[in-house]
């Protein structure tokens, strides 16, 4: 039997419905609070920013990425970053520069800083036992 057909016959069968799916644990609930750190002009500034764990909007903004309709990165931020209520707090124009280029892009550090609470929420980059 191939790996493939074993990982398919251990396989959990859930309803493809809004309760089964939920019971299952699909869906990525409330926005995750946390505080960030960052320099900024010599100053180190804190926030208290809401992370949505990656999920439909993470998707969407991925796949946009893959054909080039906007960049990956800024598009992770802005696909994660929300309010206490999982409302986009940043476009991808916001965080590129392109909304208003006078005010620029979004900082280096901060944008680090949201990675990292990104990072933090969704566990990435951490092995699983």
């Amino acid at each position: 039997m191939s790996r493939a057909a074993k990982k398919t016959a251990t396989a959990r069968a859930v309803s493809l419905s809004v309760a089964g799916l939920q019971k299952a644990g699909a869906f990525t609930g409330r926005p995750v609070e946390k505080e960030i750190r960052w320099n900024q002009g010599g100053e180190e500034l804190t926030a208290t920013v809401y992370v949505r764990p990656l999920g439909f909007q993470a998707a969407v903004s991925d796949v946009l990425s893959a054909t080039n309709k906007h960049d990956g990165v800024a598009g992770r931020i802005a696909a994660s970053i929300c309010d206490q209520d999982g409302k986009a707090v940043f476009t991808v124009a916001d965080i590129t520069g392109e909304a208003d280029p006078e005010r620029g892009a979004l900082d280096g550090n901060l944008s680090v800083a949201l990675l990292m609470a990104i990072g933090e929420v969704n566990n990435l980059g951490k092995a699983t036992s």
